[in-house]
């Protein structure tokens, strides 16, 4: 057994990261991005893989930013590590797809929206929670109003409620959203389909196709990163935050 977070399989032309934090519910830490980034940079550089699938164990896809330490240390680091996650996966020259089920919150939608490729069960569930929390969806709103239309993401970004996957899908958030019962074959399809590209065509089209997202990234990571940090570290957040996990316990 291993006590690592994140896990990867290399099987020919796909890798498959799963994400495993289950005691945090997913939650975007500073151990599980870097353990997130060693396997995406591991995929990258095998010259066997055509397409990467990311998925998670457990009932939760992905909670957030790890509220825990953002209270105790701070954002400023691990906001420009999740800025700088979300352009690797933008970056690489292998297409992303993300298996999504359960709950999806927060800063966990970045990732969701950096990905090439999302099927989703069309019972998971999403929720821009920052409003709700004194902050703002500053640093994945790099990814996702690039992926979203402009009135949902208004919609879900002020409002903070829970949306499903058909509504995910309708708002250019997912791919594709689709019964839970048929969810992994779907996937399987899909990774099966990008596989059959040349590593050329497939690296050369993904950058035709990002190319203004990694502009928007690389034009306002940093001041994004920045107004996350400035957020987390303000009275009102960090009195949200300390009451949002006293009731957790």
């Amino acid at each position: 057994m291993t006590d690592e977070l994140v896990h990867l399989d290399l099987d020919g032309p796909r890798a498959t990261i799963t994400l495993d934090s289950q005691h945090n519910r997913n939650a975007l830490s500073r151990r599980l991005v870097a353990e997130l980034f060693a396997a995406l940079e591991s995929a990258e550089a095998d010259p066997d893989v055509r397409v990467v699938l990311v998925r998670a164990a457990g009932k939760v896809f992905c909670s957030g930013a790890d509220l825990s330490e953002a209270t105790a240390d701070g954002m400023e680091e691990g906001a420009r590590r999740i800025v700088a996650l979300q352009r690797y996966v933008v970056t690489m020259g292998k297409p992303v797809v993300l298996r999504l089920h359960g709950a999806v919150r927060a800063g966990g939608i970045g990732l969701v929206a950096a990905s090439d490729v999302v099927i989703a069960d069309e019972e998971a569930t999403f929720a821009l929670t920052e409003v709700k929390l004194g902050l703002a969806a500053a640093i994945i709103s790099l990814t996702v109003h690039a992926r979203m239309n402009p009135r949902a993401a208004a919609l879900t970004t002020l409002g903070g409620e829970v949306f499903g996957g058909r509504d995910a899908a309708a708002y250019g958030l997912v791919t594709e959203a689709v019964p839970g019962d048929v969810l992994d074959v779907r996937v399987e399809e899909v990774c099966g389909q990008l596989a059959t590209g040349a590593p050329q065509g497939l690296r050369e089209s993904k950058a035709i196709l990002n190319r203004d997202l990694v502009a928007r990234i690389d034009a306002h990571g940093e001041e994004m990163a920045a107004l996350s940090a400035r957020l987390f570290a303000s009275d009102e957040a960090r009195a949200a935050m300390a009451a949002f996990l006293n009731r957790k316990k």
